[in-house]
């Protein structure tokens, strides 16, 4: 029995997996999350502030311990949009470096490209659907950027792109009043298309039959469609939005104030005022989806980035096996 953990993050949360490895099977054991808006401000200054440095170390601390409670033996953490943006990102590296450093010697945070964040959320994303459903086209939408990967069943890529579009992006850029005004909406929209033009000359996405959508936007949408009194992720897990009633619900979204859409509990305090943004994302996404495939319907998932990371160190787990084995 092994005990393994994975840790993302990214512009606006900072999410832990700590799971089971035996027997050749894996088993979750802790999924947490805290939103500490690392990439507050990195779009317009290009660097992390102090502040966002110390609420990230102290998240951090929290998951360490967290670790060294559940025994854990090996550990990998990623950093994506905003950390790829930051001129002073040594600093947060020596941090990462510093806690993680506790629970394996020489672990800190790594940069992962966009194309390969893509890759290992598909991974995570797909790990629990049906072979016939593919090819699948999975969608991490995050806080500075959101992922494309279309893909096989066997894992295959076939295409995969990071576009600079986010909930905190978009919201720090454009959406600047609360709520935001006709106006910034229709800017939002057209930076997100122009977006997605980039997205559909890199990746074919008409060669998808189903979509997927990951990460905090597309959870907390499923959870307010559901009517959810708190966020379930069992309920949330695998849920399917249509195309119509969604884009109603993203714009009613939109227009609400962070404060009334902090009032809804599946509403995590520190997404209330990048939801409206992350919307704008979503529907934009519905539409091109609809008019190059027909498809109306997109599944919500709680896996991806997190399970992939996971994944991939069971795998290089299972080659040190099979390597001591010989």
């Amino acid at each position: 029995m092994t005990r393994l953990a994975a840790v993302d993050c990214g512009t606006n949360a900072i999410r832990l997996l700590v799971s089971e490895y035996s027997g050749g099977k894996v088993r979750d054991i802790h999924r947490a999350l805290s939103i500490v808006r690392l990439g507050e401000g990195v779009d317009a200054t290009g660097r992390f502030t102090p502040e966002a440095i110390a609420r990230t170390r102290q998240a951090l601390e929290r998951y360490v311990e967290i670790m060294r409670i559940e025994r854990v033996e090996h550990v990998v953490m990623v950093a994506t949009s905003a950390t790829r943006d930051a001129q002073n990102r040594a600093e947060f590296f020596a941090m990462t470096s510093e806690l993680l450093g506790q629970i394996q010697p020489g672990a800190q945070a790594e940069v992962i490209t966009g194309e390969r964040e893509a890759a290992l959320s598909f991974a995570g994303a797909v790990a629990d659907l049906q072979q016939a459903q593919a090819p699948y086209c999975v969608i991490d939408l995050g806080g500075g950027s959101t992922e494309f990967v279309v893909g096989e069943a066997t894992g295959q890529i076939l295409g995969a792109y990071s576009a600079n579009m986010g909930c905190v992006r978009l919201t720090e850029r454009i959406l600047r009043d609360n709520p935001p005004t006709k106006q910034q909406q229709d800017a939002a929209r057209r930076y997100v298309q122009s977006c997605l033009d980039e997205v559909e000359a890199k990746v074919d996405i008409a060669k998808a039959k189903t979509f997927v959508g990951c990460a905090g936007t597309f959870t907390t949408l499923s959870a307010i469609a559901q009517g959810l009194e708190s966020y379930e992720t069992a309920a949330i897990h695998g849920s399917v939005l249509r195309f119509p009633a969604l884009d109603v619900l993203a714009q009613r979204v939109i227009e609400e104030t962070s404060e009334k859409r902090a009032t809804n509990p599946v509403v995590h305090p520190g997404r209330a005022d990048v939801l409206g943004g992350g919307s704008v994302v979503v529907q934009e996404i519905l539409h091109r989806i609809e008019a190059l495939t027909g498809v109306q319907e997109i599944i919500v998932s709680e896996k991806d980035i997190l399970d992939g990371l996971i994944l991939e160190l069971v795998a290089s787990l299972q080659d040190r096996e099979a390597t001591s084995a010989e």
